[in-house]
């Protein structure tokens, strides 16, 4: 990382004038480097800026583009924040899409000669999306965090290079559509409510690992994976349930066969505490070559809504509904589980004793079962405190 800016002051509101220092401090730094090195004969490896989308983003953009034309960096990367970062106006997230477009516009050499872009709190209108995959054809990781075109907006990926997609926080597009993307080897989605299938593969050989973190309300849909995987066959696959409702439905083993017949390794985060993990026999079952699986249980108390929020927000209190397992032979074996690890409370979670008392009779060949104490982040650890000594 030959240069970055990471803000500060986290908890402080920035103002325009922390935004007009930040970049000007990046772009004096961007062009010292780039200037001292003018006459060096090694390439950087990778050129990674982080910065505040602003007036001052298209001189830091206009500087690297000359390094870009004459080849002297193998990589490049923008990490593009917004002034606002949580809370934030429809017309703010419209503005900072007007900022960006015409950043984009301003620099299309830079633009066409990133590897690597991170955007955040994004409103585009419907071209946005398309020019900017059309722009940047060298990318090779993209980050969208709460970007979306307005509600219910379908988001189309068509692009050549794309090997790393992460879509976070972006609540209102209705689906993303991942249509052509033939190098895409990695997928993560973070936090949907659309009331469907969040995402839609199409045309992805490659593809090996799937990421899905998401709160399950009660209206969401239980996804089944055997028809949200498509015509792929993924490697590994990361489920987060942020101790809620647990949304994938148990499915049958021929259904699943197609789209999990090359899963080598599962990770199960964040299933709530005293949750019958039976329901997890679906994977095994339909995943003959399945090598590793991983399960955290555990209530992430500092990320839980509690009392009447719940109802407001219309949060699941049947978190477990609708998990029952589709009928199976009853000697059921697995012959490639090698490894099984838990993260749990053991002395006061007997389903999950039960849980691996019933992989160990399914897998003949389970060479290492390793079990943990829960994982407790140092906030819950705070709550916890504060509830025992009420």
């Amino acid at each position: 990382m030959v240069g970055s800016f990471h803000p500060k002051h986290e908890g402080r509101k920035l103002t325009s004038d922390d935004i007009v220092r930040a970049n000007t401090t990046m772009l004096t730094a961007t062009r010292s480097i780039l200037e001292r090195r003018a006459g060096n004969p090694y390439s950087i490896h990778l050129l990674c800026l982080q910065f505040f989308l602003g007036d001052e983003s298209i001189f830091i953009g206009q500087t690297v583009a000359n390094t870009i034309a004459t080849q002297k960096v193998a990589s490049v990367e923008f990490i593009i924040l917004t002034k606002v970062r949580n809370v934030f106006t429809n017309n703010e997230l419209l503005n900072y899409g007007r900022q960006f477009m015409s950043f984009l516009d301003s620099c299309p050499i830079t633009f066409g000669g990133l590897a690597r872009l991170t955007l955040e709190n994004l409103r585009l209108c419907e071209s946005g999306f398309p020019k900017i995959f059309s722009i940047c054809k060298q990318l090779e990781f993209l980050r969208l965090y709460h970007c979306d075109m307005g509600i219910e907006s379908l988001l189309e990926v068509e692009h050549p290079q794309l090997s790393e997609l992460v879509i976070a926080c972006s609540r209102i597009i209705k689906r993303i559509d991942l249509k052509w993307v033939p190098k895409l080897i990695i997928v993560k989605f973070n936090v949907f409510k659309s009331l469907g299938d969040p995402f839609c593969l199409g045309y992805v050989p490659l593809l090996q690992t799937v990421s899905i973190i998401n709160t399950g309300f009660s209206w969401h849909k239980m996804l089944k994976l055997s028809e949200l995987l498509g015509k792929t066959a993924i490697s590994n696959l990361h489920l987060n349930f942020k101790s809620e409702k647990i949304w994938v439905k148990p499915e049958g083993r021929r259904r699943l066969l197609p789209v999990f017949h090359k899963l080598r390794r599962v990770n199960l985060y964040n299933i709530f505490e005293g949750c019958d993990l039976t329901w997890i026999m679906f994977i095994l079952q339909g995943a003959p070559s399945l090598k590793e699986l991983c399960i955290v249980v555990r209530d992430h108390l500092c990320e839980m809504v509690t009392g009447e929020q719940r109802k407001l927000y219309a949060f699941s209190e049947e978190k477990d509904k609708g998990l029952e397992l589709e009928p199976s032979a009853s000697d059921f074996k697995h012959r490639n589980l090698a490894e099984l690890r838990i993260f749990g409370s053991f002395l006061a979670n007997d389903k999950i004793v039960r849980f691996v008392r019933n992989v160990m009779e399914a897998a003949v060949n389970l060479e290492d079962i390793k079990l943990y104490r829960s994982l407790v982040c140092e906030n819950c650890k705070h709550m916890v405190q504060k509830w025992t000594l009420k």
